[in-house]
């Protein structure tokens, strides 16, 4: 028997990718999604394997998605939570922005 391709590797190993770099931008929400997304279709691959792994010819693709899935995770819940704490310390993006330009002229 030939063996197949699972149809959700490719694009749960792009979305996992991906997901690093939208973590460090929007302030980490757009790597959870993205994330989130990369990890249920990996995770949809993985039973499917599981029941007749030698059927499959990328299942080290989809463990690969399934790892970059959860660490573009986690790495995109921490950076929001940071975000989230700079904002309640300092009230608004604006502020920080302030901030930030203040500490730059304190170094010059």
């Amino acid at each position: 028997m030939e063996q197949q391709k699972l149809p959700n590797a490719t694009i749960s190993l792009i979305l996992g990718i991906i997901s690093f770099i939208a973590c460090c931008f929007s302030s980490g929400f757009g790597g959870v999604i993205l994330s989130a997304i990369a990890l249920y279709l990996a995770n949809k691959d993985k039973k499917v394997a599981e029941k007749n792994p030698e059927l499959y010819e990328n299942y080290g693709q989809v463990k690969t998605a399934r790892i970059i899935a959860i660490i573009g995770l986690a790495l995109s819940i921490i950076i929001s939570i940071i975000c989230l704490i700079f904002i309640i310390i300092f009230g608004s993006v604006e502020a920080i922005q302030e901030w930030a330009i203040e500490m730059q002229n304190a170094q010059a």
